[in-house]
């Protein structure tokens, strides 16, 4: 049994969850044929935890929920957490952030339906906000061809403070330069002054309707007439 510290040192770095006792046994079995003993392995973690007990390494071996995970040294955790709320932040594009929005207020919602409200292809957008967790399929549509539904995910509401969707702010109610933290500002329709014929002065000026059926724009949107949001980020 050469190198078993280095095989069970390997087996918890590579897994993303704790991996127990008997998950090491197995896999060094099938992998080496060797015949372990929880008390094999016992001492071997014992080993790994005094190795990585050294102030060199800025992680140690932890047993939790079961088994055996590699994790950071709480030192560390202030800065480990300034780096994963930084990258919790980080903008989405102006496509990804109008295709959020549309899922927000429309959901559940298809792509066919999403692409002929922005009008251009709305995969790579799509794709995003999946990678980011912000959206889930949430079923099949009973149209033609069953696409795929959309809707926001229980860490979108984490994120923006909502017990669900009937909290999301009205259209009318969003202030222009709002920030998201996510996304770039929320640039609404402003007041423009303008020059009032004669007699006109005393009417009241009508405030314009947003409505997502046009698609949700702003000074800042790129042309619609690329073909698809990752070209219109790849310009940005």
């Amino acid at each position: 049994m050469r190198q078993l510290d280095q095989n069970v040192e390997a087996l918890i770095f590579a897994s993303e969850a704790a991996v127990s006792a008997d998950e090491l046994i197995a896999s060094l079995k099938a992998a080496h044929g060797w015949e372990l003993t929880r008390e094999d392995i016992t001492d071997a973690i014992g080993r790994i935890k005094e190795k990585y007990v050294s102030e060199d390494f800025s992680f140690e071996l932890n047993e939790i929920a079961g088994g055996y995970e590699f994790l950071s040294k709480k030192d560390f955790h202030p800065a480990i957490h300034v780096m994963l709320q930084l990258k919790e932040k980080k903008r989405l594009s102006t496509a990804a952030l109008e295709t959020l929005a549309i899922i927000a207020y429309k959901q559940p919602i298809t792509k066919p339906e999403l692409e002929q409200i922005r009008g251009v292809s709305c995969d790579y957008s799509i794709q995003k906000l999946l990678e980011k967790d912000l959206i889930v399929i949430s079923g099949k549509s009973d149209g033609p061809g069953k696409p795929i539904l959309y809707s926001t995910s229980k860490n979108f509401m984490d994120h923006f403070g909502l017990r669900s969707v009937k909290d999301l702010p009205k259209l009318k109610d969003i202030q222009p330069g709002a920030m998201s933290e996510i996304g770039t500002p929320l640039e609404m329709m402003e007041e423009i002054p303008v020059d009032l014929a004669p007699g006109e002065e005393g009417e009241a000026m009508q405030e314009p309707e947003v409505s997502f059926d046009r698609g949700i724009q702003d000074d800042t949107q790129e042309p619609e007439n690329e073909g698809s949001d990752q070209a219109q980020d790849e310009q940005q």
